[in-house]
């Protein structure tokens, strides 16, 4: 009967979700088939699903969307009202609160569900900081629904919190050449006009990088008001088209033009001073003056200095 119970006890944990209840800590592990029985059943429990209150699950990880999606969040809601959450998410244990957790992906699923003030179907997971990141970030590699501009600005913040190249692409799924171009974009577009275009789901990596060119040498202030439009792609194609416009020229510096005593004229433009001579009347002056000028500028820093 004792081993009866034990298998039950196992299927009960893979299959059945604890109502608002965190996994009990893993047994103590001891040597030979009691050992190995005990570490079954740890494992059995760390892949189980739980339902924990929404109200107890905070934010962490990086910022991986744009576009604060309140209609669709309110749709969601309404659909787990009608047929209930099928898929879990990921969470942890927080690390600075005692009996809270902490979502590592399916943030819109945990805000959907505090809407519809129903549980959370979870996985809990103790997870470093580090393992959260590629754990979020290869989550969001594998989803269809995230845009370019957001696994590079993802990106972004990985690489601003200290994580190197090779955990990047780990968390990303992708090579160093990829994460190169997603980290020129994110660079190359200043964040407030990222957050005004939004996440431009249609707009792939070569349309951004054509961006980025358009965007060298521009004032970084006037940006984000030239994202108009209803959708971010409509605000992404405004940006690009007005940036395609050919920038004002400078007005031109004024001319100035003396007359030299009958022998010609100086044109004076901007910081440029040119002296036109007439052969016929000069009669040679110009070949004396070419000959003289630097003891004639010598003698004029003499005076002045006096």
């Amino acid at each position: 009967m004792a081993r009866k119970d034990l298998l039950k006890g196992l299927l009960s944990a893979s299959t059945e979700p604890d109502v608002a209840r965190p996994p009990a800590p893993p047994p103590r592990m001891t040597k030979g088939a009691i050992g190995a029985v005990g570490q079954s059943i740890a494992d059995l429990r760390s892949r189980s699903v739980l339902e924990i209150p929404a109200d107890l699950i905070d934010s962490a990880g990086l910022q991986d969307r744009l576009d604060d999606d309140a209609e669709g969040v309110s749709a969601l809601a309404e659909s787990m009202r009608v047929y209930g959450q099928q898929v879990p998410v990921l969470l942890r244990h927080s690390p600075v609160t005692e009996g809270r957790y902490e979502v590592v992906y399916g943030r819109r699923r945990v805000a959907a569900l505090r809407l519809a003030g129903l549980p959370v179907k979870a996985m809990l997971r103790d997870l470093t900081d580090r393992d959260l990141m590629i754990a979020q970030g290869q989550e969001n590699a594998l989803r269809k629904d995230l845009s370019f501009v957001e696994k590079a600005n993802f990106a972004r913040q990985m690489r601003d919190m200290g994580f190197d190249r090779a955990v990047i692409c780990d968390a990303l799924a992708v090579d160093k050449t990829v994460i190169s171009r997603m980290l020129t974009v994110a660079d190359g577009v200043p964040l407030p006009l990222l957050q005004a275009i939004g996440a431009a789901p249609s707009i792939g990596r070569d349309r951004w990088l054509a961006l980025v060119e358009r965007l060298r040498d521009r004032d970084p202030d006037t940006l984000p008001a030239l994202a108009r439009g209803e959708t971010s792609d409509e605000r992404f194609e405004s940006v690009f088209r007005k940036l395609a416009q050919p920038r004002p020229k400078p007005p031109a510096p004024e001319e100035e033009v003396l007359a030299i005593a009958g022998l010609g004229h100086a044109l004076r433009k901007g910081d440029t001073t040119v002296l036109t001579l007439q052969r016929g009347v000069a009669k040679g002056f110009d070949d004396w003056l070419i000959r003289n000028i630097s003891a004639l500028h010598l003698q004029f820093l003499i005076e002045t200095e006096e």
